[in-house]
């Protein structure tokens, strides 16, 4: 599966379960750890896991691929779900406003807003 496939499906994913203001980073440029970052919000702790587990559930049964790690999604405010080449990003609003990951990696042209 290519990279950019992988994000798409990941976003869809997080579309599924609701999750808002998603975006489509392609990094592939500004680093070497991964070509794409997938960023969503969750309104509260438990749609943030539920978010994750989603994600999880939907690349486990569709695509028998299984993340290299996750990182704090047991907390509801800012998950990882590492993919290798594709990370997912998942913030409650606040820890979202905070970070501002598009902000960080925007470089005017390998933005994409996913509507599912």
């Amino acid at each position: 599966m290519e990279s950019y496939e992988l994000a798409k499906a990941c976003a869809k994913a997080l579309s599924d379960k609701k999750g808002e203001d998603i975006v489509i980073l392609n990094v592939s440029d500004q680093t070497v750890v991964c070509s794409y970052f997938v960023i969503a919000s969750g309104k509260s702790t438990t749609q943030v896991r539920a978010l994750g587990d989603n994600v999880e559930e939907a690349m486990k049964k569709q695509y028998e691929l299984y993340p290299v790690r996750t990182e704090g999604l047991r907390e509801g405010r800012w998950g990882v779900i590492d993919y290798g080449d594709v990370v997912v990003h998942i913030f409650n609003e606040e820890s979202r406003l905070f970070y501002y990951l598009e902000r960080l990696w925007d470089s005017g042209r390998n933005v994409e807003h996913y509507e599912g």
